[in-house]
């Protein structure tokens, strides 16, 4: 990504190359580690910059903050992960369970600030909620615990017997979400599930027109930070193929996709922002308890139901939070 369109992304913040801003010494640093692109995640950073700002921290004026980012290689994050350590930037933040993996992996006592999907506990991340102890903390926006929701609306919108789900076999997150909680609500509903791999740009191509030809009626994209950063590419393929799909977030049914159903991230960021505030401040992160952010959105685009042929129950209208008309 080009340095302009860097500085767009985040709303004008000034980035400076990390020897640049290894000369502003008296600055505080904190090293903000994304697994994905920026693209994935600007107005998440732009959330916790802003939270950072009213807690009086101002990017570029008494503090620096350092972006590395993996785009979508997850084999790089140990390296980055060490980079900060080596570098002793002041706190680091991580955007994915991924990142947050590889940063814990390479320090036990610069403070981390973590914001992820799924379970910090079950995740090994922390040792309770409440009680995180050691040098995490953060914020859990639940979308691994409501993931199986999105299988029963697209069910509830179409009734099927096979639905496809679309995973990024580099997340080893994904395995055991699929098996435990996806299979579960499989079962429930009397759905076979029909797996569907991809990690690349091309491999979304060839994925999402073999929903059809594997015989599922619908598709629900699993959570990944990969995917987050192709939600208009992943809502064209589903249109241009009529594969009614949902995901977890409003960017993908913004760009066509028929339904979105998970948390809000920039209010979960921003959450993690206040506690990144808090800690520079001189608080502990095992002193903070793991924070849920209950933020959760039911976005409908009626115009991708209509070129499909699909008629959502008024029920399910009169629940969302969103209809795009």
């Amino acid at each position: 990504m080009q340095r302009r369109e860097f500085i767009s992304l985040l709303g004008g913040a000034t980035v400076w190359p990390l020897a640049a801003r290894a000369q502003q010494s008296a600055m505080l640093v904190v090293g903000f580690l994304i697994s994905s692109s920026l693209e994935a995640y600007g107005r998440d950073v732009n959330a916790f910059r802003e939270a950072l700002r009213e807690a009086g921290y101002v990017d570029g004026k008494n503090i620096a903050i350092e972006y590395l980012i993996a785009d979508h290689q997850y084999d790089r994050l140990p390296s980055m992960a060490a980079d900060f350590v080596r570098r002793k930037v002041t706190l680091i933040a991580t955007a994915s369970t991924p990142a947050t993996r590889a940063a814990k992996a390479a320090t036990t006592t610069i403070p981390i600030i973590f914001t992820i999907a799924g379970d910090p506990v079950k995740l090994g991340l922390v040792q309770s909620l409440s009680r995180p102890g050691n040098n995490l903390t953060g914020v859990t926006n639940q979308n691994v615990e409501i993931a199986p929701k999105r299988l029963e609306l697209l069910h509830e919108v179409l009734p099927a017997k096979k639905v496809a789900l679309l995973v990024n076999p580099a997340n080893r997150n994904t395995e055991t979400l699929v098996k435990e909680e996806y299979a579960a609500a499989g079962r429930s509903l009397g759905v076979e599930l029909h797996i569907l791999m991809a990690s690349s740009e091309s491999e979304i191509d060839a994925a999402i027109p073999a929903v059809s030809s594997v015989g599922a009626r619908g598709l629900v994209i699993v959570a990944d930070p990969f995917f987050n950063s192709r939600s208009k590419q992943l809502a064209a393929l589903a249109l241009r193929h009529s594969v009614p799909a949902v995901y977890q977030y409003r960017e993908f049914t913004a760009a066509g996709g028929l339904m979105s159903y998970g948390a809000s991230r920039a209010a979960a960021y921003r959450l993690s922002g206040i506690y990144a505030g808090r800690v520079l401040k001189g608080e502990k992160p095992a002193d903070l308890p793991v924070q849920q952010s209950a933020k959760v959105e039911l976005i409908i685009n009626l115009i991708t139901a209509k070129a499909l042929g699909i008629t959502f129950p008024l029920t399910l209208l009169g629940r969302a939070d969103e209809v795009i008309e």
